[in-house]
């Protein structure tokens, strides 16, 4: 069997074991990729290490850095009691406040999973007190997250922008974080309708000490200073968000506003694991000649006229058990200008952006991490097996939504 073909079956097989093991599919990838690189393909050992991707990797781990110090040192839990605490005790404000808090934290830097881990414990606490359905504090949580997921500052839109530039589809900042955001609001919106939201508007008020009050201090004030001075120059003045992320990182420390111990731990590893090392595999692929095997498999799915809806439908129903952004995202993105060239047709940017969305939009799935910490943070006295069935039916019925998303209204962001 031939470098090519072996390359794709791995990819096949990492993509199998995502959906059905807790093994991180990142090191499984990398020892795969070895194997093939040296013994099929007959590369020398310093070929396969060369398709790792230092530069994804260091703006990756520059940027959770950064945002390991403003989370270890209280300023982004600062910031979460503080917009929860607008309130006043308006109950039927708390779904909507809630998709807007998890964004806005979300599209500043840390990513949907960080977000949702700071947010979901008060959120749910507080929302278990105002007798908010559980279901829709976990949806507006999960939705509001992965809306501000794509941003150009956030790590989860540093990779996707990364892998779309590599595919020759750079440039599109504000579509893909445009595409990404307006689908999540959609759903939530739908949610908010469907779950118990214009009820609210008649439930009794919160008090006042619902919400404990988080000061910022100087230590935090600060921090936003260098964040706020860090976001400016990666979006006006188009600075590298990785590198001048370790800077930032550097002087917070150096100023005695964080401690590199408890940053470090703050990187989420894991994620960098399966993203590097799924990113090692796809390099193999690619240069073996499997990634043209991979596209023509593609290519037998869908026509030019359906593509978008198809593969937004495909990347959904994978997401659902496995990771996005750790094996969707860097598995289907590069494919994108091999699989227009096999269809005959279709737009590159459309397809990019139809499996962003395809495969966030499922991400609310108690089989995910978000989902999943959503159902952790449900306070006593509710019921969890009812939402972990809620939310896998949701989740499986996103991965239509996102089709039809894709195939009508995906092509409204292409300009």
């Amino acid at each position: 069997m031939s470098a090519a073909a072996l390359s794709l079956l791995a990819l096949l097989l990492v993509v199998a074991v995502s959906l059905t093991s807790r093994l991180n599919v990142g090191v499984l990838a990398v020892a795969l990729a070895w194997a093939i690189g040296v013994f099929a393909a007959g590369w020398k050992v310093d070929q396969v290490m060369a398709v790792f991707p230092s530069s994804l990797f260091l703006t990756l781990l520059g940027v959770t850095l950064l945002f390991g110090v403003a989370q270890s040192n209280g300023t982004m839990e600062a910031l979460t009691h503080g917009g929860l605490r607008v309130l006043h005790g308006r109950v039927a404000l708390l779904p909507v406040l809630l998709f807007a808090l998890a964004c806005v934290i979300s599209t500043t830097g840390p990513g949907a999973i960080a977000t949702t881990a700071l947010l979901a414990p008060l959120a749910m606490g507080l929302a278990h007190q105002a007798r908010v359905p559980m279901l829709l504090a976990a949806l507006m949580i999960g939705n509001g997250a992965n809306a501000g997921n794509l941003s150009p500052i956030s790590a989860i839109g540093v990779l996707v922008l990364s892998l779309m530039d590599k595919a020759g589809l750079g440039g599109h900042e504000l579509a893909v974080f445009g595409a990404n955001f307006v689908a999540h609001a959609l759903v939530a919106a739908g949610a908010w309708a469907l779950f118990g939201g214009p009820a609210l508007r008649h439930a009794r008020p919160l008090s006042a000490e619902s919400v404990s009050l988080v000061r910022l201090t100087r230590a935090h004030l600060i921090t936003l200073a260098v964040l706020a001075v860090w976001v400016l120059g990666v979006l006006v003045f188009k600075a590298p968000p990785g590198l001048t992320a370790f800077a930032a990182a550097t002087v917070l420390v150096l100023a005695g506003l964080g401690n590199d111990g408890e940053m470090l731990r703050q990187v989420p590893w894991p994620v960098l694991t399966m993203v590097c090392g799924v990113s090692v595999l796809i390099g193999v692929l690619d240069k073996t000649g499997g990634m043209e095997l991979f596209t023509t498999l593609l290519s037998q799915l869908a026509t030019p006229a359906t593509v978008n809806g198809v593969i937004a439908g495909v990347t959904g129903l994978i997401s659902t058990y496995s990771s996005t952004s750790g094996v969707v995202y860097p598995a289907f993105l590069p494919a994108i200008p091999g699989l227009v060239a096999k269809l005959g047709g279709g737009n590159p940017l459309e397809i990019a952006l139809s499996v962003n969305v395809g495969a966030a939009l499922v991400d609310v799935s108690p089989l995910s991490t978000i989902g999943g910490l959503c159902i952790a943070a449900v306070p006593k006295g509710e019921n969890t097996k009812v939402l972990f069935r809620q939310l896998l039916l949701w989740g499986f019925a996103m991965s239509i939504a996102g089709a039809l998303f894709a195939q009508f209204l995906v092509p409204f962001f292409v300009v």
